[in-house]
């Protein structure tokens, strides 16, 4: 993989009108939350696993002049926008496309920036972005018509609506139920694979006609159809296992590891995986305590997911279903 290092570093009043600038592209949530839990770690590399368009790197870098950061994104449009972003922090950026699973790849791949520094910090920034929603020719949003594609990546794998083509409707339906849809997960399921929608718009109307008016709940109707399929098309619940485990073999004894996640699923994986990595896997009795032998990998930062304040879910109601997760790699 290619990774591009910047050379230039305008005046410093550019970088304040870059950063008042940030919401362009995709404005991060909960920035200054993640700004303070990786304040102890000044020096060394971060490695932003899900970069979009640059927002928390940018932050990141302004924080402290000694670190770097290694950013990676598999939308081609998103490592676009952070390269203008961050082109104003000389040297100590670079961007790869690579997915948050191939990390440790990315990593080794990378020796010449890190130069013998460690990684000491991962972010994790799941989901879609809203530059993805907002763009409606990538199909990942009902609120205006296009082809139903969905994939992060647009030049590789398949896109939702050749998914359909070929999905197996119980296999469908296990995936709705997955994603929230319980009661009409059968009968939205059905609608969907008997009409074979090829368009955003298509795909609203099969699941409009799968579902009563009176049982709708509040919000629209097709959302958690949506996200199932955005989920599936781009291997999300794989990549999310893999990329924390890849996390945490590349971060450095002492290392910090923060995870953003945007619906329940999404953050019972992580949860879930973090406390088997805290835990080292033992399953033993709590009364009798653990005979095992598990060593634990992390030491979970917080016992419950970090939620953002009242004033940023204003300015950003994408913050509401935000949920942050951290730990720090134990000691070795």
């Amino acid at each position: 993989r290619e990774g591009a290092i910047f050379s230039a570093r305008p005046p410093r009043s550019a970088i304040a009108r870059l950063q008042m600038a940030q919401d362009n592209y995709h404005q991060p949530v909960l920035e200054r939350e993640i700004v303070e839990f990786f304040a102890s770690q000044s020096a060394g590399v971060i490695l932003d696993a899900t970069l979009g368009g640059g927002g928390h790197s940018a932050s990141l870098l302004a924080a402290s002049p000694q670190r770097r950061v290694i950013g990676i994104d598999r939308d081609p449009e998103a490592r676009d926008a952070a390269a203008r972003r961050l082109s104003v922090y000389a040297g100590r950026v670079r961007i790869v496309a690579a997915t948050f699973a191939t990390m440790v790849e990315v990593v080794a791949e990378q020796a010449d920036f890190l130069n013998g520094e460690p990684i000491t910090g991962v972010l994790m920034d799941l989901g879609v972005s809203s530059h993805q929603l907002d763009e409606s020719s990538r199909g990942f949003s009902f609120r205006a018509d296009a082809p139903l594609d969905m994939r992060m990546d647009p030049t590789q794998g398949i896109t939702a609506a050749q998914y359909l083509a070929t999905a197996d409707l119980h296999d469908f339906v296990r995936l709705l139920r997955a994603n929230g849809e319980d009661r009409f997960a059968g009968a939205i399921a059905r609608s969907v694979l008997e009409r074979q929608p090829q368009t955003t718009d298509e795909l609203t109307k099969a699941v409009e006609r799968a579902v009563p008016m009176a049982a709708r709940r509040r919000g629209h109707v097709a959302t958690r159809v949506f996200q199932a399929l955005r989920i599936v098309v781009n291997d999300e619940v794989d990549q999310l296992d893999l990329g924390i485990e890849a996390a945490l073999n590349v971060l450095a004894s002492g290392g910090l590891l923060a995870v953003i996640s945007y619906h329940s699923g999404e953050d019972r994986a992580v949860k879930a995986a973090l406390h088997e990595a805290a835990t080292g896997g033992c399953h033993c009795s709590y009364e009798l305590g653990c005979v095992c032998g598990a060593v634990p990998r992390i030491i979970l930062r917080r016992a419950s997911a970090q939620l953002a304040g009242a004033g940023e879910v204003e300015s950003n109601p994408r913050a509401r279903s935000a949920r942050l997760r951290t730990a720090q790699k134990v000691l070795s």
